[in-house]
């Protein structure tokens, strides 16, 4: 610290410099077990010195320095933000390594004292005749009846939740609740509905942002006023430590099966799960160390959409496209053959429109510790509370001069990537009243010292479909205001700065200012209508995708309608086109390059030809396997990578190679022959669709 001139924000802030990079070196070290009382010793140390930093920055005064230096209060400002989020984070680190430190040497006593007392025990048993030996098992089995007394009652806990605020029922199988009833919780959906139960022994879903962790009441049956008041208790105690529960518990839950009520095997998964979450260093949510840091605006949050992406495939284009099983799992729910025109027959819906994507103004840009990979916006259609379709992504597009504009569709020679292409369609024969079509704003980034790749949300955006009258929203372009935080969050300001350190006039202007997303809500023509209809009752995703999902849901209806002799057959049927087709729409420059290829097929069809729907399906099933199909067993194309420009560079040359090649030799014949590709071993899943496997066995909720 001696090093610091007195009266020199430069000098402080090369200081703050240096610490912020010990405190990196420290996150580093801290997932490494043998180095915690290390790291602990070092966050000593280290806040001091952030501390005795920032009451030299605090002393600091414009009329002191020794040169002149712009925007002085601001860049003070920020240097304080800076070291008061080293400080709280170091502060943090060390009280959770402190605990952890505590609780082992707690462990190690325990350890010691029972190893004690076992040793005692047998030299005592030595000495006693066969009737005190009974006696002493007769008390051991008592202690040991406790012990698992004391562990069922840790084990039940761990499934309680108490109301925070009152929640009526807005679906069948909903579960009403009043602010302040315990609920136990059987199972943690992903989606932030849990399947709930109430002290009468009814069960429904019921949202996991009404409810807290409820941890101690009395033996028996919970009284709800001693709940509270232990609950208030608690908060006055250990305030931080349940909101980090609380957040640790939204972010880290994952999907399980139901839980079985008395059930100890799923009661000890769910503690021991809950003490992975607490384990102090290793579970530190990056986000938070960000934000902690001031790396990134207070709205920012851990995409909610791509968590869901993550998950599984229940939100993905490939699951929805799948035709659904009637309850009775005999028939198709929405897959039906038109007898009067053959192929699929259209299917109308609540609602379908268009919309295109123009802009997003005014984003805020994270700090300097993180490079961005990706801007883009995840859509799909929501009623508040659930995602209602799968969800489509977005890339953005943005000029190095400008880069808090995004857009969307540029202008490029010949097909649009469907990654850059903001025409859009959305469909559902959802009946809520609700529903809408829900915007989130994504960043990838990879954090510039510790390597560390995330998702971020820098805002999100909900366009209603419907009028509290019932009646749908006019087709326009709408200007709509971002929010902050999650879509599950109300009221929250992406970057609350902007209004904070407003005076009352400017606080005028701050709305010229505030995050904003332009979108304009179309009417399909007609001729697009009709082929929307042939999809499935809910999907949403870009328009150039709609004319190849139409072909692929009329073999699907050819396969499965038409051509099946038993209709009671689940066997497996040989066709590599619906066998594969999903995968397809999970890499989407395999998919462009389909349509690439099926876009100069088309130029050769007279209007005749095309009038003919056989011919037109025989002819894409010829351009898929002459095009895409080997690709998608192709070793000599780089794996998928999201965000990552050296990986879409080779795996575009590659791409535009084999077709070359293809479309030079009329066929892909001697791309499969040739010795500069090279492919994984025959599978028989290349070719066979298993439509028991692939159909939505459950009807989405609607």
């Amino acid at each position: 610290m001696a090093s610091l001139r007195r009266g020199s924000l430069r000098s402080v802030q090369a200081t703050s410099d240096g610490l912020q990079s010990q405190v990196d070196v420290l996150l580093k070290k801290i997932k490494q077990t043998d180095k915690r009382d290390e790291v602990y010793e070092g966050c000593i140390q280290l806040k001091k010195s952030v501390d005795e930093t920032l009451d030299i920055l605090h002393k600091l005064k414009k009329a002191n320095e020794l040169t002149n230096v712009s925007n002085y209060d601001q860049r003070k400002r920020s240097e304080e933000r800076r070291l008061t989020g080293m400080s709280e984070l170091l502060r943090e680190l060390a009280r959770r390594l402190a605990k952890e430190r505590t609780k082992q040497k707690m462990d190690d006593i325990d350890k010691n004292t029972k190893s004690q007392a076992a040793a005692t025990k047998q030299e005592n048993t030595e000495d006693t005749v066969d009737v005190d030996d009974d006696e002493d098992e007769d008390e051991d089995d008592d202690g040991d009846d406790e012990d698992e007394e004391e562990s069922d009652e840790e084990e039940d806990t761990a499934n309680l939740f108490i109301a925070i605020s009152d929640f009526e029922a807005q679906e069948e199988h909903d579960l009403s609740f009043k602010k302040s009833e315990i609920l136990t919780i059987l199972n943690e959906k992903p989606d932030g509905w849990w399947l709930g139960e109430n002290a009468q022994g009814i069960q429904g879903l019921v949202p996991k942002t009404y409810l807290q962790v409820y941890k101690k009441y009395n033996q028996g049956t919970p009284n709800v006023a001693d709940a509270v008041e232990d609950e208030e208790e608690e908060e006055e105690e250990e305030e931080e430590d349940d909101a980090e529960d609380a957040e640790d518990e939204e972010e880290e839950s994952e999907p399980q099966n139901v839980k079985i009520k008395g059930s100890k095997a799923q009661s000890k998964k769910t503690q021991s799960q809950r003490i992975a979450v607490k384990k102090v260093v290793s579970e530190l949510n990056a986000t938070d160390v960000l934000m902690t840091m001031g790396a990134i605006p207070e709205g920012f949050r851990a995409s909610t959409l791509a968590q869901l992406l993550a998950e599984g495939n229940e939100f993905h284009m490939s699951y929805y496209l799948q035709p659904t099983l009637t309850q009775s799992k005999l028939s198709f729910k929405d897959l039906h053959w038109d007898q009067v025109h053959g192929g699929v027959r259209p299917r109308k819906t609540h609602l379908t429109h268009m919309f295109t994507l123009w802009s997003c103004r005014m984003i805020p840009l994270p700090g300097p510790a993180v490079q961005v990979l990706s801007r883009h916006v995840r859509f799909c259609l929501f009623d508040g509370q659930r995602v209602l379709s799968n969800i489509h992504t977005i890339r953005a597009t943005w000029q190095p001069k400008n880069p808090k504009t995004w857009t969307f569709s540029p202008r490029v020679t010949g097909i649009l990537p469907s990654l850059l292409d903001g025409d859009c369609f959305v469909r559902s024969n959802s009946q809520s009243s609700g529903i809408g079509i829900l915007f989130e704003l994504g960043l990838t980034y990879i954090r510039n010292v510790t390597g560390h790749q995330g998702e971020l949300s820098c805002g999100w955006a909900f366009l209603q479909l419907f009028t509290v009258n019932g009646d749908a929203v006019p087709h326009r372009t709408y200007e709509i205001v971002l929010n902050g935080g999650t879509p599950y969050e109300k009221g929250l300001e992406v970057d609350p700065t902007l209004s904070k350190r407003a005076s009352l006039f400017q606080q005028m202007m701050v709305s010229r200012k505030q995050p904003k997303l332009l979108v304009k809500l179309q009417l399909p023509t007609t001729q697009m209508r009709t082929i929307l209809n042939l999809l499935p009752d809910t999907l949403v995703g870009p328009k150039c995708y709609i004319q190849l999902l139409a072909f692929y849901r009329q073999l699907l209806a050819d396969v499965l309608l038409k051509d099946r002799i038993n209709m009671q057959s689940a066997d497996l049927i040989c066709n590599p086109v619906l066998a594969t087709f999903p995968e397809l729409l999970e890499q989407t420059d395999i998919f462009d390059a389909l349509r690439s290829a099926w876009s100069e097929k088309e130029i050769t069809l007279t209007r005749s030809v095309k009038r003919d729907q056989e011919f037109m399906k025989h002819s894409f099933v010829q351009v898929y396997h002459d095009s895409v199909y080997p690709l998608l067993r192709s070793i000599t194309l780089p794996a998928n990578k999201w965000a990552d420009e050296e990986v879409e560079i080779s795996r575009w040359k590659n791409i535009a190679n084999f077709l070359q090649q293809s479309q030079e030799r009329n066929g892909s014949l001697y791309g499969l022959l040739s010795p500069e590709h090279a492919y994984h071993a025959f599978d028989i899943s290349e070719i066979s669709y298993d439509f028991l496997g692939m159909t939505r066995k459950t009807v989405a909720v609607d």
